[in-house]
């Protein structure tokens, strides 16, 4: 194959061969030509120094018309841009159109409004070119079937758009196009490479064509209106070549050249545009729509050229600056600019207003919505900026205007102040974060400090690594950079060179890469002069088990950054997103033993009080588990599982089997920072699973005494696991129900108070049935009471042996770290050895039905029992007592007197009183109703609660 010479200095580059391309079609309106067309020539260019003005270049008194204020028209220009998300169809391309003349026609009685448009490439398009390009190199068939595709696929589009008469001569362009593209990628073989200016004008067909096809169907509609290739208009200076990383955080350099664009842009009115007859226009009835391509442009040299990977937003502004546009709006498939990543923090929402130096920061730090280069244009000119969603117009999405006070401005102007002590006021805007980082080391330095960070950047520079955060101890003998990760090896061996000596010598001890990091910013003009904004940012993650390896604050105090694990950054964000209020501090939630009665119980409490959770408290319980002894239903997403449908989705045919490890596996992939398991089982195997739990930073809340009152050992592991992970092991329900037994204990203890003795009762069964047991009614028909009204246990020989106490008694005294397990506490039991250890069917209440049958033969004994109280003026009283000095422990079946506060407890209460050195002349009495599985499970959901709040105030 024949290199013609003209495509050679095109493909090569070379700086002694000056490439000048030749538009599409001309000023004059002469549609011709393509990349084919590539001629060597001298580029006659204006080289006097550009400015940052545009409009001044319009204004010269010449006989021309002035594009910035058309001719009748009391409107500025609008801009819009749009993404290829929202032209990836042919009914989204006729969505664009529709819009744009409606935005045209005006608002109200203001007049028409002259409408420019910016589009990116049809959703994947660039890809595609891109695929073309690569391929090409190493399977010239395939690149040739890839091209194939992007051509005819876009023509099959326009053809859905518009009717022959109007495609056809698209269609023979697109066509030429493909050709010529083919032409020079098939040079590529030869070069065994692919230069940039190759790849460049390649994938800036996509914006070509894009404009072409939506233009095609506004002239369906009779609208004035015409295209323009960018390339003719937009000239740049670029530092950089290559299209750049897709998504990257930064334009590679390029710098608009606004005095000759602006002239060409004049050029571009008083030919094309007195051709369309727009200068001509009766403005108070039409106005002008003008598609123009985005990314594309050329160099002052004529070398085509892109303003990079997603620099359309970038070609927005910049085409708004040129027109003295009065908006841009930049029309995207989101709500504007959201406080978070929506598909990471589902919790996110758009924000109402930014300052231009907040939305650059949240660019700058991964914030994908818009281009961080795209404010520069509009920043003199004080241009707001609009971010709209295109699905949804009539929402007002975000609005971008205005400068944030610098600090010194601020510094003169305010006083420090407490963040939360601005009532109602978030000092942030928005978090955001930047993935796939590697953090760069260099520790140990004995030699100078200056010295060292001189030659560490320098030799960042010397081999061009982007560095986005930097550290430095304050012995300056450590160094830590943030770069993207596919630098990371790069930067580790430029240190390793430059100071390859001090490394033999061992007077710098090391140089380390570490990958997979992520950086997660606040970002806020709120946070300058306002304490307590890196604490709670700060606290939030701790509370989140999510390991800092890094912070950086920004000298305007506009942003915090910190560097974590990249497998912890969702986390991270939703954490720091519920810290700062900007979203209801969500809570996900694994019930086990969700169908049983406390589990039924709790469930039903969640349903009832949802809305009042949400509006009133900011709370939100998202139950992600729900379980039987057997079958479970899962929801591995954020928005949880149906919380008035749960018993029916456990039940379902389909439901998977019960089974913890699964469990233990959905808990700790859950990006939630507030995770919670609730058991409401009595189940050893489920208690053996606390110590895993509690040691992924998932919290516990459960009635169960099986770990609390279990074996010491387990128990210390159990509360050290929760201790070293920051994750809470709830149990107040476990003694007294929703009775704040435990929080007293605890409340008295640590506050220095000597507890003397605890004494009461917390058996809602023997309260129950001791007070209802009488000679008209015997204690097994008692019992048989306390069983109807769901106040004992599933085998009710837990309350009768005294077993159900003692574990309580244990429980207590270990809130007072008393070394007390169930073997050291006294215990009487109100049954015998044979029917303590009788086998009963298992089946649901049979137990209970088999013991209340044998009970019967207990009932003389026991009333023997009431009628010696009653005669001593006493009653029977199921009671514990805890001596904290001596260490005794007992429970037992005693007849108290009338001074015992025990005498006057009610059929389904329990009573615990503290005698301490402060409460010595009169105990301090917790006394309430603790029977049933509603007072149960009401403990639980206060437990649950005090999680919530506790995360909140923590963070």
């Amino acid at each position: 194959m024949r290199l013609s010479i003209s495509c050679l200095g095109l493909l090569l580059g070379a700086s002694t061969v000056q490439a000048f391309f030749v538009p599409s079609r001309s000023f004059a309106g002469v549609r011709s030509g393509s990349i084919g067309q590539v001629a060597i020539a001298a580029t006659v260019v204006d080289t006097a120094s550009d400015t940052d003005g545009s409009s001044q270049y319009f204004d010269a008194d010449d006989g021309a018309s002035c594009i910035t204020r058309p001719k009748g028209s009391s409107n500025d220009w609008e801009v819009h841009k749009f993404g290829g998300a929202s032209l990836a169809t042919a009914e989204l391309y006729r969505t664009v159109g529709d819009l744009l003349i409606k935005e045209a026609a005006g608002r109200g009685d203001g007049g028409t409004i002259p409408t420019m448009a910016i589009v990116s490439a049809r959703g994947g398009m660039t890809d595609l070119l891109v695929k073309v390009v690569d391929s090409a190199l190493i399977d010239f068939s395939q690149a040739q079937i890839a091209l194939d595709e992007a051509v005819e696929s876009q023509i099959a589009l326009l053809q859905e758009l518009a009717p022959p008469a109007i495609t056809k001569p698209i269609e023979d362009r697109f066509r030429q196009d493909g050709k010529d593209i083919l032409s020079v990628v098939q040079s590529l073989r030869m070069l065994n490479t692919v230069p940039a200016v190759t790849m460049e004008v390649v994938s800036g067909f996509g914006e070509i064509w894009s404009a072409q096809t939506l233009h095609a169907y506004l002239q369906t509609t009779g609208v004035p209106c015409d295209w323009i290739d960018a390339r003719e208009v937009l000239v740049v200076k670029s530092d950089s070549s290559g299209l750049g990383e897709k998504g990257a955080a930064s334009t590679g350099g390029v710098t608009p050249l606004y005095q000759e664009t602006a002239v060409r842009m004049k050029e571009w009115w008083n030919t094309n545009g007195r051709d369309n007859g727009f200068l001509d226009l009766d403005y108070t009835k039409e106005s002008p729509i003008v598609v123009v391509t985005g990314f594309v442009a050329k160099t002052k040299e004529g070398v085509p050229t892109t303003l990079k990977r997603s620099g359309s937003d970038y070609s927005a502004t910049i085409f708004a600056k040129l027109t003295s546009a009065s908006r841009v709006t930049m029309w995207k498939n989101t709500n504007g600019v959201y406080t978070a990543d929506p598909r990471r923090v589902p919790e996110a929402f758009p924000i109402a207003s930014l300052k231009y130096d907040e939305a650059m920061e949240l660019a700058y730090f991964g914030a994908q919505v818009l281009h961080p280069s795209a404010m520069e244009p509009c920043i003199a000119d004080e241009i707001p900026v609009y971010v709209r969603n295109i699905f949804n117009p009539a929402f007002e999405g975000t609005v971008i205007q205005g400068r944030s006070k610098t600090l010194q401005e601020a510094v003169s102007t305010e006083k420090v102040k407490n963040w939360r002590s601005k009532s109602g006021e978030i000092p942030i805007k928005g978090i955001t974060s930047v993935d796939k980082i590697a953090l760069v080391t260099l520790e140990g330095a004995s030699i100078g400090g200056a010295q060292v960070a001189e030659r560490f950047m320098g030799a960042m520079a010397d081999s061009d690594i982007n560095v986005l955060i930097i550290t430095q101890a304050s012995s300056e003998s450590s160094i830590t950079i943030a770069v993207p990760e596919n630098e990371g090896s790069l930067a580790l061996a430029a240190l390793e060179d430059a100071f390859e000596l001090e490394l033999s010598r061992s007077t710098i001890n090391s140089v380390s890469v570490v990958p997979e990091m992520a950086i997660v910013a606040i970002v806020g003009e709120g946070m300058a002069l306002t304490s307590g904004v890196s604490a709670t940012f700060m606290s939030s993650l701790a509370g989140a088990n999510v390991n800092i390896r890094l912070i950086a604050q920004g000298s305007s105090e506009r942003q915090v950054a910190v560097v974590v694990n990249g497998f912890d950054t969702t986390r991270a964000l939703r954490a720091a997103h519920m810290a700062f209020t900007l979203s209801e501090t969500a809570a996900s939630v694994a019930i086990l033993g969700s169908t049983g009665d406390i589990g039924s119980a709790l469930v039903e409490q969640l349903q009832t009080t949802e809305e009042m959770l949400k509006n009133d408290l900011g709370v939100k319980m998202c139950v992600t588990i729900a379980a039987s002894s057997t079958k479970m239903a899962l929801c591995e997403t954020s928005v949880g599982l149906d919380i008035n449908c749960l018993a029916e989705l456990v039940q379902e045919d389909d439901a998977p089997d019960f089974c913890l490890d699964e469990v233990t596996k959905v808990m700790a992939a859950d990006v939630n920072p507030l995770r919670v398991v609730i058991d409401c089982t009595n189940s050893e195997e489920v208690s053996e699973y606390y110590e895993r739990w509690l040691s992924a930073g998932v919290h516990i809340i459960s009635p169960s005494r099986k770990v609390a009152a279990g074996s010491m050992e387990r128990y210390r592991r159990v509360t050290k696991a929760a201790r070293e992970n920051s994750a809470d092991w709830q149990f107040e329900s476990s003694v007294g129900s929703a009775l704040p037994v435990l929080t007293t204990a605890r409340d008295l203890f640590e506050t220095g108070d000597q507890i003397k003795t605890i004494q009461g009762c917390v058996s809602g069964t023997m309260a129950y049935a001791l007070s209802k047991f009488s000679e008209e009614m015997p204690f097994s028909e008692a019992l048989s009471r306390a069983v109807d009204k769901g106040y004992t246990e599933t085998d009710m020989r837990e309350d009768l042996s005294g077993s159900d106490v003692a574990q309580k008694v244990v429980i207590l005294a270990r809130s007072l770290n008393m070394d007390v397990s169930i073997e050291d506490v006294d215990v009487e039991s109100l049954i015998p050895e044979d029917i303590a250890n009788k086998a009963y069917p298992e089946e649901r209440g049979a137990t209970n039905a088999g013991v209340l049958e044998d009970m019967k033969e207990l009932d003389a004994s026991m009333l023997k029992r009431l009628k010696e109280a009653e005669a001593d003026n006493r009653v029977l009283r199921y009671k514990f007592t805890i001596e904290r000095e001596t260490g005794k422990c007992k429970c037992s079946l005693e007849a108290v007197p009338n001074t015992d506060p025990l005498f006057r407890l009610k059929r389904n209460e329990n009573l615990v009183a503290f005698e301490t050195s402060r409460y010595a002349i009169s105990p301090l009495i917790v006394k309430g109703a603790a029977a049933g599985p509603d007072l149960a499970a009401a403990g639980m959901f206060a437990d649950l609660l005090r999680l919530t709040r506790a995360y909140s105030s923590n963070n």
